[in-house]
């Protein structure tokens, strides 16, 4: 490990009991908080998350979170109907800059969410997890709100497998970790580079592009690392991630985008042939191929869109 990336381990990484809330509130004075949730098909758990959120940290003896906002990006059962009823603000995804046909992907919606948000610090929080605990929320939050050096905070906690402690993360460690210790060793201290809790300041999220898919966690962390530099990253630790694990297949998936966009990061060039295919089992016996699109589009620093700068000074 380079020796800046253990100095910065000792500097910039913290647990969630290094900030009490009293002393994160206290720091807050006008800062503006903005906790969004993208969300497909979640409804088993997303009004668990945004309860314990309104709960613990909207009330007026905490008031650490101003805005709420669950984006849902098309669900078909009812994950807009328990995000609303547990007490979110629920915005469509195909609502949010209608001038710019959605496509899927969770950078898509992460990238639309700054133009129905209005906070100076923006905390992204996936909605599949389970026993959720505000910690996730606060410990991210906090160095932003207590360090003003601090632009970029992602969470780090372990990850179980089922019943196997510290399993999970699987395209984490077989591919993010391996490319970033090759290509980008500065951020080989990050224990969760592809971790969906994190927080930023908007004066930096708009000044970067979002891979609309799988992508964006490692292009969001590549590229605040060029944009404002290692110091100003820093992870905490939240303790333990309880959420739906993906299959083989989807995984693989992840991985190719995950890859696609090193690779576009690295050379600024495009893939040869942006495609995966992959095999299942067919009813007749044998392997039947089936292929995949791999993401290949970007979003634009958010800075760059009309309506945004629009409402920037309206």
């Amino acid at each position: 490990m380079l020796e800046e990336v253990e100095r910065w381990l000792a500097r910039r990484s913290w647990s969630v009991a290094d900030r009490p809330l009293e002393r994160i509130l206290a720091a807050k004075r006008g800062t503006k908080v903005s906790v969004v949730l993208p969300a497909l098909n979640e409804e088993a758990t997303v009004g668990a998350i945004v309860s314990v959120i309104r709960r613990e940290l909207m009330t007026g003896a905490v008031p650490l979170v101003d805005e709420l906002v669950v984006i849902d990006s098309g669900s078909t059962d009812r994950t807009a109907q328990v995000a609303a009823a547990a007490g979110a603000r629920v915005v469509a995804r195909d609502a949010i800059l209608p001038r710019i046909p959605a496509v899927p992907g969770k950078g898509e919606v992460l990238w639309r969410s700054l133009m129905v948000t209005s906070g100076d610090v923006v905390c992204f929080v996936d909605a599949d997890l389970r026993d959720f605990s505000a910690d996730f929320v606060s410990g991210i939050v906090g160095p932003l709100l207590t360090d003003p050096d601090v632009a970029f905070v992602k969470a780090m906690y372990d990850r179980p497998l089922g019943d196997a402690p510290g399993q999970g993360g699987r395209v984490t460690e077989l591919v993010a970790r391996p490319l970033l210790n090759l290509h980008w060793p500065q951020l080989a201290g990050f224990v969760q580079p592809l971790g969906g809790e994190y927080a930023a300041r908007r004066s930096l999220l708009e000044r970067l592009p979002f891979p609309v898919g799988y992508g964006v966690e490692l292009g969001l962390l590549v590229d605040a690392l060029h944009t404002v530099g290692l110091d100003a990253l820093a992870q905490v630790d939240v303790g333990v991630r309880k959420h739906r694990h993906q299959d083989g297949q989807a995984l693989g998936r992840m991985a190719a985008a995950i890859y696609r966009t090193a690779q576009l990061r690295l050379s600024r060039g495009h893939l040869v042939r942006p495609r995966l295919t992959q095999f299942e089992r067919s009813g007749e016996g044998g392997f039947a191929p089936r292929t995949y699109a791999v993401d290949t589009e970007e979003r634009p620093p958010m800075a760059e869109i009309a309506e945004y700068a629009r409402r920037r000074v309206a």
